[in-house]
């Protein structure tokens, strides 16, 4: 390994391969950044644009912890592809597919993939998710992950900046099309994962029973120890895989705190970090 390339972070053993761009000069443009994300792996950003955010980290963990093995990988409404880039970076041997409908986001998705050594099992498609022509027909996928936008348009105001509006407000479908798409493509026995404000978790729970799905289970997030959870996790799978004493029936996990009440990272929240190769 070069001398230049960085083994240590505050005292972390940085896990996992090194990937071809950091071997090189990586072009980061104008009003762009380059951030580390999981292990050596990095994501091209725009600075004052949609970035990253804890949701992402533990959509691709949770998804990744009760689909360990899969083969073939749908993430839908990516983005500049945090949450795949996390679970290409815990599953080598999967294949990705991301559908994102934004240019500008597949762009910079392009650009962490082949950073990161990914493109020859990622592939990324400018698409609107909702239609079929996203889709090779008969496609399937052992995991489906989403992360929906939260708020039905009206609901606050939305951003100036496209990115930022599409990834908050429900600009291009909402979690009954996450869902409805995720049944669509499933392979038998697959799992959608997906985060949603535990507030409208009714929302959801809708959402998977007009989809033909069961959730199996789901885990509040707590942001700060003490304060009422503002996340969820779900885990769902389809009806017809399931046998009949698991329709309907939910594990529900307790809440996963990420902060204590003094600020400083919950210890299981640093577990789920080092999991995903995140800097602690």
């Amino acid at each position: 390994m070069s001398a230049d390339i960085e083994t240590q972070f505050k005292g972390w053993a940085i896990p996992g391969i090194v990937p071809p761009g950091a071997y090189a000069s990586p072009e980061v443009s104008p009003g762009e950044t380059l951030d580390a994300i999981s292990g050596h792996f990095r994501i091209f950003q725009f600075r004052d644009g949609h970035r990253f955010s804890t949701d992402d980290v533990l959509i691709a963990w949770y998804g990744t912890s009760w689909s360990p093995s899969p083969t073939h990988v749908l993430d839908l409404g990516s983005g500049v592809g945090s949450v795949g880039m996390i679970a290409a970076w815990r599953l080598p041997a999967a294949r990705f597919v991301t559908v994102e409908a934004q240019a500008e986001s597949v762009r910079l998705a392009a650009k962490s993939a082949a950073y990161n050594g990914l493109t020859d099992r990622y592939e990324i498609r400018q698409a609107d998710f909702r239609a079929s022509s996203a889709f090779v027909t008969g496609e399937q996928f052992d995991l489906v992950l989403g992360s929906p936008p939260y708020f039905p348009q009206g609901r606050g105001i939305a951003s100036d900046d496209p990115q930022r509006a599409a990834c908050r407000f429900e600009i291009r479908g909402d979690i009954r099309d996450y869902a409805r798409t995720a049944a669509e493509r499933l392979a038998p026995g697959g799992l959608f994962a997906c985060v949603f404000p535990d507030g409208d978790r009714g929302r959801v729970e809708e959402a998977a029973s007009a989809a033909a799905l069961t959730i199996v289970r789901m885990r509040p997030v707590v942001f700060r120890e003490g304060e009422p959870p503002l996340i969820a996790l779900f885990a769902m799978m389809r009806q017809a895989d399931l046998p009949s004493h698991m329709l309907g029936r939910t594990w529900v996990e307790p809440p996963l705190v990420v902060r204590c009440a003094d600020g400083q990272v919950h210890p299981e929240y640093g577990a789920v970090k080092l999991a995903v190769g995140f800097r602690p």
